[in-house]
């Protein structure tokens, strides 16, 4: 029951995100736009990107994932699909877990995928690369999971935009800075396995706890 809700949900959000193609690639527009304007404010030059393109990457792929925070849940909430997910026979932090899963792979998937492009670009080290990939991919899930519990937390506010992003950014301020710090050791020659394991730990840890507290906020703000 558990997978049969899941897959229908995930079909559910994917026709929806087809309707609204236009609006699913702003995140990825943003995060393309972030990485060429430090660029160009930089001057283009090698010396002076290639120091800072790792954490430009980091910045980009983090506030792609903030442009759509505010709707994770507000949609279901408006037309009365929250009700429903709250009546189905599957645990609401289930489905809490499923959405974000979404969220994560529409917003921070297709920048990641392209991150070797605008590395590029940043005139990335290539010895960095798969560090910053491996801080990616670990990284990124925990800014979905704990953007989810802001997203509930304010679920029933009306032009909670702003609010959101001052809720969020302080919870991912330690992500970014393990996952920024993870390659900037590796640039310096030092070990980046420990923070790419505290990172791995934080992804256990917010797996579990973020859509079980997730779904307790959605049932407040319903109530």
């Amino acid at each position: 029951m558990m997978w049969q809700a899941a897959n229908a949900l995930l079909r559910r959000d994917l026709q929806l995100l087809w309707a609204r193609r236009g609006d699913a690639f702003q995140p990825a527009l943003f995060a393309l736009l972030t990485v060429v304007l430090f660029a160009l404010a930089l001057g283009g030059d090698a010396e002076s990107l290639a120091p800072v393109a790792s954490a430009v990457l980091w910045l980009a792929v983090l506030l792609a994932g903030l442009l759509a925070l505010d709707s994770l849940f507000r949609g279901d909430a408006e037309d009365g699909s929250l009700e429903q997910w709250m009546l189905a026979p599957v645990p609401l932090w289930w489905l809490v877990l499923v959405r974000t899963l979404m969220h994560w792979a529409t917003t921070a998937l297709p920048v990641i995928v392209s991150v070797p492009l605008l590395g590029e670009l940043l005139h990335l080290p290539q010895a960095q690369l798969p560090v910053l990939m491996a801080s990616l991919l670990l990284g990124t899930p925990i800014l979905s999971l704990l953007g989810a519990v802001v997203a509930a937390l304010t679920v029933g506010m009306r032009r909670a935009g702003v609010l959101v992003a001052l809720l969020a950014l302080p919870l991912y301020v330690p992500v970014l800075v393990f996952g920024a710090g993870a390659v900037a050791a590796s640039a310096q020659g030092l070990d980046a396995v420990g923070a790419l394991l505290l990172l791995g730990a934080g992804l256990v840890l917010a797996s579990v706890l973020a859509p079980l507290t997730a779904a307790a906020a959605l049932r407040i703000a319903h109530d």
